[in-house]
């Protein structure tokens, strides 16, 4: 039995081991420019050309021939997207996914909105590679996936917001306060829509609410954090050492963002995903 697992590059991760797994890439859009979401891209100076760049810049998602293509010749596919609230990345999926099956009748694919981006979207492959390699059915993994992310969460602490706000994810006044004599904007997603809660101003406080969030979400002592950080190493780490005072047996993974939750955090920005109580804003069983 062949199965694939498919991520649109938001995820941040290009390879797992132990299991067929692929990327689509997204892309980021400057003027002429196109920056593909791959290994090979050269996200400093992405970073760096995009901070100084002063037209218009956005991004696009991968279209339904290019997840056609990354199924490849699977018996079963999962395929894990970025929030459909967004991105056109679910729908692009979901429409190959449908015509894979019509192709191909007798195969099975599902695709998961991960309501999200970054670590929580690779927190919902990983499972599947988890559930994958126990042996189990595709119909028991999808059951399983989906509970699964019902209890995944994903927070956010950025230092600037222009891009976001320069493509409409966010209110351009909110945008503006972030980075304004230090302040940095604090928040969660909720079905899918970036959603500030906090303004606070300096490392330290940004940390305190992003811990104290945690809390209030049902994080426990012995449960995952991915954090994902544009060029934010340092921030990351204080970050961890906050949590371990409060949770010394959590599981910590630290990762760099690749472009296209770099082109959104921007530099310092860290994307938070982790697990904790039953998430209300997690709906994925529309598919």
């Amino acid at each position: 039995m062949s199965i694939q697992i498919v991520s649109d590059s938001s995820s941040n991760v290009f390879a797992l081991d132990g299991v067929n797994y692929t990327t689509v890439p997204m892309k980021v859009i400057a003027g002429e420019k196109e920056y593909i979401d791959n290994p090979e891209l050269n996200l400093r100076g992405m970073v760096d050309e995009l901070k100084v760049y002063k037209g218009k810049s956005g991004s696009s998602c991968p279209n339904v021939q290019e997840w056609m293509d990354a199924f490849g010749d699977a018996e079963e596919v999962f395929g894990v997207t970025i929030s459909k609230n967004l991105s056109g990345s679910y729908n692009a999926a979901k429409q190959a996914a449908e015509e894979y099956m019509e192709l191909h009748p007798g195969r099975k694919a599902f695709i998961f909105d991960s309501l999200a981006a970054g670590p929580q979207q690779i927190m919902v492959a990983e499972k599947i590679r988890e559930l994958i390699l126990e042996g189990l059915d595709f119909e028991t993994i999808k059951e399983k996936v989906l509970e699964y992310h019902n209890h995944t969460h994903i927070l956010f602490c950025l230092e600037s917001m222009t891009n976001l706000a320069r493509n409409g994810r966010v209110n351009p006044a909110v945008a503006k306060i972030a980075g304004a004599l230090g302040i940095r904007v604090v928040g969660d997603v909720k079905g899918g829509e970036i959603t500030p809660v906090h303004k606070p101003r300096g490392e330290r406080k940004a940390t305190a609410a992003l811990v104290e969030m945690l809390g209030e979400r049902g994080f426990y002592d012995g449960a995952l954090i991915r954090v994902a950080h544009c060029f934010g190493e340092a921030n990351a780490q204080a970050f961890k050492k906050a949590v371990l005072e409060r949770w010394a047996n959590t599981r910590f993974i630290i990762e760099p963002t690749t472009a296209l939750c770099s082109f959104y955090a921007e530099a310092g920005g860290l994307m938070i995903g982790f697990e904790g109580g039953y998430n209300t804003n997690n709906n994925n069983r529309e598919f």
